[in-house]
This record gives C-alpha cells, sequence and structure tokens, in this order.
C-alpha cells in the first residue's frame, strides 16, 4: 500500500475516535431502555388560612471599611388573621 492510503486511513480512524461514541452506545442499557418513572405530584389544598405573614422593612447605615452605607433590613412573623 502506498503511504497517502495508510495515511489517509490513520487520519479517518483518529477522527471517528476523536468524534466521540455512536448514537447506539449512548443509549441506556437494555434493561432500562424506555423505563421512565413519575414523581408523585403533591397537592396542598388548606381549608382556610389560619396563619398570615406580616413583614416590615428598612434601610439601615452599616459602616465598613470602604465607606459608610445604607443597607436593606426586612424582618418577618406569622399571624392570625
Amino acid at each position: 500500500m502506498p503511504a497517502t492510503s495508510l495515511t489517509r486511513i490513520a487520519m479517518v480512524v483518529v477522527l471517528a475516535a476523536w468524534a466521540g461514541p455512536t448514537p447506539s452506545s449512548a443509549q441506556p442499557p437494555p434493561g432500562r431502555a424506555g423505563v421512565r418513572h413519575a414523581r408523585p405530584r403533591i397537592v396542598v389544598t388548606p381549608r382556610r388560612p389560619a396563619y398570615s405573614r406580616r413583614c416590615t422593612s428598612w434601610l439601615e447605615l452599616q459602616h465598613r471599611p470602604s465607606g459608610t452605607v445604607l443597607y436593606p433590613q426586612y424582618s418577618c412573623w406569622w399571624e392570625q388573621p
């Protein structure tokens, strides 16, 4: 065989190896093919709201090495309606 034919064959082999796995090897094993498990759906429907969430927010001065900055603060709690 001429050297150019061997070079071409070697390049094809290298490119095929570099391209990655074939689609058939990327499929799941035969025992798991096509099996999917659905996640259970949980729906919460309360009869009436027992508590409501109340929040308050403010700006606070904080002293930092780069200078004083305004920093947002907030606080929340639960109350019965």
